[in-house]
């Protein structure tokens, strides 16, 4: 009777550790998937549906031409991405691609600032002048751009 009764422990303690495992993991894999949860963002969606404030997105676009600057420090780069409708103002510090210029296509991951601004963290520009970024190039068409028509080739 005693041996039945160690067995159902031994049982219960092995779920209990299996089930602190598993959350464990979960709680190691968070950080993982909020980097895959970035919402993308066209200009024209940022100002039908502005998302919360701090929140992590992607937003994508035209660079629009006439519209980098460089700050002083020489690393701070502020621009306007554009879908054709909306704008956005994009502020960036870092290292920018090599492919970065005006009037290309251009995704900036980072957040909205309490002024409205966008604060990039990453830049992604295409990598050659026939491709567009999928993602990129059907907010182009939502928002009804034109010259999309070799996007995502």
């Amino acid at each position: 009777m005693a041996s039945v009764v160690a067995a159902k422990n031994q049982r219960l303690l092995l779920g209990l550790l299996a089930v602190a495992a598993l959350v464990g993991a979960g709680l190691l894999a968070l950080p993982a998937l909020e980097e895959k949860g970035t919402f993308f963002y066209a200009p024209s969606d940022l100002a039908v549906r502005p998302p919360e404030a701090g929140a992590r997105i992607r937003l994508g676009g035209l660079v629009k031409e006439g519209s980098v600057t460089r700050e002083d420090d020489g690393l701070t780069l502020a621009f306007i991405v554009t879908d054709g409708a909306t704008e956005t103002a994009v502020r960036y510090k870092g290292l920018v691609p090599d492919l970065f210029r005006e009037g290309q296509g251009v995704v900036a991951t980072g957040r909205i600032s309490p002024t409205g601004d966008f604060v990039a963290d990453t830049l992604l520009a295409k990598h050659d002048e026939n491709y567009m970024p999928p993602e990129v190039a059907a907010g182009l068409e939502r928002a009804g751009a034109v010259g999309t028509e070799s996007a995502g080739r």
